[in-house]
């Protein structure tokens, strides 16, 4: 089992437009919560972010925020709710930073930066650079086409199966959260 003292989310800094992906946000937080699992996030207050960022507060969790110093802004950082602010230079230390406090990372509904940030980690974890859990909290079914695009990529001999297997994917988060747990990746070597 793994230890998971926090996890990095990434996330849209909208709601976007079905209201079950903000419902699914805060029911992250609260398994967070439950779990005594701490929120590593890109430290914006708006959107899904927020939405996570905030929950969590409120319950009393423990939420780290990274930002960069071009986004540390009132109207990015509309209210305090980390308990630890780190302001860094670039968007690429602002993902270092994330990557080295977190034990997993969880992309819920978002736009290119979520998009970016996920596979970024989960190519890291096909080259073996770390054997973090990488999962898609697949809220309303927000990820079903790129789930099929990735099934697409494998079947077309881009991606091996067995890395494809390791992204955990799940549209509830009580069973994400176990899943993180649970992970043990077993992958074969990506050069081969």
């Amino acid at each position: 089992m793994n230890n998971l003292h926090n996890l990095a989310v990434f996330c849209g800094s909208s709601t976007g437009n079905n209201p079950i992906y903000e419902q699914q946000a805060i029911l992250l937080a609260e398994s967070l919560f439950a779990h005594q699992i701490g929120l590593v996030y890109g430290g914006g207050n708006r959107g899904l972010m927020g939405t996570i960022a905030s929950t969590l507060h409120n319950l009393g969790g423990s939420v780290i925020g990274v930002l960069p110093k071009a986004l540390d802004r009132s109207d990015v950082r509309t209210k305090k709710v980390e308990d630890t602010l780190f302001v860094v230079p670039t968007m690429h230390e602002r993902k270092a930073k994330m990557y080295s406090l977190s034990d997993a990372f969880v992309a819920l509904p978002g736009g290119i930066g979520t998009y970016e940030e996920i596979f970024e980690v989960f190519t890291w974890l096909q080259l073996g650079y770390h054997n973090k859990p990488v999962a898609l909290l697949n809220a309303g079914g927000f990820y079903d086409t790129l789930i099929s695009f990735l099934e697409h990529s494998c079947k077309e001999g881009f991606i091996h199966e067995d890395h494809l297997r390791a992204l955990i994917i799940e549209d509830d988060p009580q069973r994400l959260i176990k899943r993180l747990y649970e992970f043990q990746p077993q992958l074969s070597d990506k050069l081969s």
